[in-house]
């Protein structure tokens, strides 16, 4: 099968190489992202391979058809940014990367929380300058507290593991609850209850229309003033707008977050040399109690070699008529 890969990224060229030409696949790459204008590019190749800043609605999809292409393939969980209705009409396979590494994300969210809760990032800045003072960077110990998991899929599952390390109380939110999360001694409780007593929350569901602004202006009034918010999942999950202003009345203690609901068009590019003009942004960054990282939780060695893997194996399923368990259309 002949694919273009769309967002590449050179973190993940070699991989994505060494997995397609072991499968026999023909594959080329583009740093620009797949939209409408950016379709013709695949005019040639039976499949495309997407991230999640590529945006296939129905106007993109439509012209893949044209184009002759068969196949969406992309090298994430989430697929929110596909239409997939629109893909079904089209009679466009479209397959997913469902697990990759849930460990990669559940250690960066940890990585983010122990961050946030003990100041490292203001330490590391000050020691660097020569000021060793101690000042505001007293933390917590996370030792029996609180953590409130929202969503425990394989990523929040993971997520749920490491905290009991620290022997902390767990709460869960999630629609299907899981037994062997409820037998490890994690309670399910609704959301709001969650959000009334946990220290610190991690988001870890996919976004849907029922979770887009999970975390509102309503929710965040129902936090804990010393409540702290991780999110490593999607960022229209959180009211960006709304988490600004709890910050600014200090009624949420700290924000971590990995991915940003209009993170499109500025992740994964150098914009170093330019005016960022997302004035939420920017603003979220002038906080000393938030953190941001560039949609990096799943960097890992191996969650780049599964996802390559994993996406090979997708298309020579498709290719072979095979039964694909990735599958969504």
């Amino acid at each position: 099968m002949k694919a273009i890969v769309f967002s590449a990224r050179k973190d993940e060229k070699s991989y994505l190489i060494d997995a397609f030409e072991a499968s026999g696949h023909e594959v080329m790459f583009e740093e620009v992202h797949l939209n409408r204008k950016t379709a013709e590019l695949a005019a040639g190749f039976d499949a495309v391979v997407v991230f999640v800043n590529d945006q296939l609605d129905e106007s993109c999809l439509e012209r893949l058809a044209e184009l002759s292409v068969k196949t969406v393939a992309l090298r994430c969980a989430g697929y929110n940014n596909v239409n997939l209705d629109a893909a079904k009409r089209l009679g466009l396979s479209v397959v997913r990367v469902p697990a990759y590494s849930p460990y990669a994300v559940a250690e960066h969210a940890l990585t983010l929380l122990m961050t946030l809760n003990r100041h490292v990032h203001k330490a590391y800045n000050r020691v660097r300058e020569g000021n060793f003072l101690l000042d505001g960077l007293v933390g917590r110990d996370i030792h029996r507290k609180t953590v409130g998991v929202v969503g425990t899929g394989n990523i929040g599952s993971v997520f749920c593991q490491i905290m009991r390390g620290f022997d902390c109380r767990l709460l869960a939110y999630d629609p299907n609850p899981s037994q062997d999360l409820i037998e490890q001694g994690v309670e399910y409780v609704e959301l709001d209850s969650l959000l009334e007593q946990s220290d610190f929350i991690s988001l870890h569901c996919p976004l849907t229309a029922q979770t887009h602004h999970l975390i509102s202006e309503r929710a965040l009034a129902l936090m804990k003033p010393k409540a702290m918010l991780i999110n490593t999942s999607r960022g229209g999950l959180v009211d960006t707008k709304a988490v600004i202003n709890a910050l600014k009345q200090g009624g949420l203690s700290g924000l971590a977050i990995d991915v940003y609901e209009e993170e499109a068009d500025l992740f994964f590019e150098d914009q170093s040399n330019r005016v960022i003009a997302d004035d939420d942004l920017m603003r979220l960054m002038t906080f000393p109690n938030v953190i941001v990282t560039g949609h990096q939780a799943f960097l890992t060695e191996e969650a780049l070699t599964n996802i390559a893997q994993t996406t090979a194996n997708n298309l020579t399923c498709l290719e072979q008529n095979a039964s694909c368990e990735n599958q969504l259309v």
